[in-house]
């Protein structure tokens, strides 16, 4: 992929807008709003870095699809006929037509509605009418992605030489994830929730709960007290923080009985994959995301033998984060449409064996993420409207915040790592 030249607003260089970010504060306004900043961010974030698409539930059987769009660039997450995950450019070798139109599905082959060009699962070329004679269609497959699964996790690079942090990261966290098998999980519920922001500002509104007292759905089961240092929680929330300390407590015991990872690991700003991950407590119950904490799924994911887990939650830079509970899991995948434009794509994932209406209703199942998205959204809006105006000047970011700064700090890092490979 070619670096694209970037002149930020006013003709300020790059360097020098990276230079003006005073450290521990919210990014200048162009880094949310001007176009040439959303296409260098094309380039040199997600084009050069591991990005979360899909989980392998959503593409269960072979032949299963979906497709992936952001910015310019759309690619396939397919199960090909010997039942393994493939990613492809969903560009035809032809003329470059669109193959599959933006969605999910099952196919047999994969046709060009174009020409009819016919490629299998696996993205090779099985039929081109009226070819010269001697076409070799072995020379036109479809153009692979790489990906790499991480416990039912795809994530997908889409550079020639993608960066290898992601392995020694995945030797840390799959020991998190591997007792919920998603290979054995079914999608239950996928919503897509267009926000209108940048897609930073809806990185940086979940990389914090600075604002979660205004979650009160989210609030009956996920303890807002999270990111507050121990010395800085508020009075009005001392008790939430006692009734944390008892539920960490408790589960800290299950987990080493049954031998669950559940310990913090946060390395979201001094590597190339930034991450954090650990299994923590939940309100109420303290089983699932619900208003009263209960569990929504009677069938447990993989072979867990008791619903009061709490929740393992990991997130990674620059695009995702999930929460998995012994009874469901829900995924969550940013991507970026245009400067004030977020596609958010929330996927509810349950045993395999569950039976909607009978183990779990779909309403409830979502109900406490739906709001709180919607929510989100309202906040990632007038965000975006207050970096867009005039009088905008970045502002501090408090304690309980410190993972804003990390994500800001990774992302100028990773900018930073673009220029010098190409400094023309």
């Amino acid at each position: 992929m070619p670096p694209t030249m970037i002149r930020p607003q006013n003709d300020v260089s790059l360097r020098r807008l990276i230079d003006e970010r005073k450290p521990g504060h919210s990014l200048p306004a162009s880094f949310y709003t001007s176009d040439e900043v959303f296409n260098l961010d094309l380039d040199a974030i997600f084009g050069k870095h591991w990005i979360f698409v899909a989980s392998v539930a959503e593409i269960r059987e072979p032949g299963d699809y979906v497709t992936i769009e952001f910015g310019k660039t759309s690619v396939i997450v397919i199960r090909d006929d010997d039942e393994q995950v493939q990613v492809l450019h969903n560009v035809c070798r032809h003329r470059g037509a669109r193959i599959l139109l933006p969605g999910a599905g099952s196919v047999g082959n994969l046709v060009c509605g174009y020409h009819q060009w016919t490629y299998s699962p696996d993205g090779e070329l099985i039929y081109a009418s009226a070819a010269e004679e001697g076409f070799d269609k072995s020379c036109y497959s479809l153009r692979k992605v790489a990906f790499r699964v991480i416990s039912g996790l795809i994530f997908i690079n889409m550079s020639d030489e993608p960066n290898t942090d992601i392995d020694p990261v995945a030797e840390i966290v799959e020991p998190y994830f591997d007792a919920h098998q998603l290979g054995r999980a079914k999608v239950a519920k996928q919503i897509d929730l267009i926000e209108e922001g940048n897609w930073k500002l809806t990185l940086e509104n979940n990389r914090e709960c600075y604002h979660c007292d205004l979650h009160p759905e989210l609030g009956c089961t996920y303890f807002i007290t999270w990111g507050y240092p121990e010395d800085q929680i508020p009075p009005h929330l001392q008790d939430v923080h006692q009734r944390y300390l008892a539920a960490e407590a408790e589960l800290e015991e299950k987990c080493i009985e049954r031998g669950i990872h559940y310990k913090g690991n946060e390395q979201l700003d001094t590597r190339t994959f930034g991450f954090r991950v650990q299994r923590e407590a939940l309100d109420g119950e303290g089983e699932s995301y619900s208003l009263t904490g209960a569990k929504l799924v009677n069938k447990l994911l993989g072979d867990f033998d008791d619903a009061k887990l709490g929740r393992l939650s990991m997130h990674t830079q620059p695009n995702f984060w999930c929460h998995f509970m012994a009874d469901h899991a829900i995924t969550f995948a940013v991507l970026p449409i245009a400067p004030g434009r977020t596609l958010v794509r929330t996927t509810w994932l349950v045993h395999e064996d569950a039976v909607e209406g009978v183990d779990y209703n779909v309403d409830d199942l979502t109900h406490v993420w739906r709001e709180t998205n919607n929510q989100d959204a309202h906040f990632v809006e007038l965000a975006q409207k207050g970096v867009t105006d005039p009088a905008y000047v970045p502002g501090p970011y408090m304690p309980s915040e410190y993972q804003v700064n990390a994500f800001c700090n990774w992302y100028l890092d990773r900018l930073n790592d673009y220029i010098e490979e190409d400094p023309s």
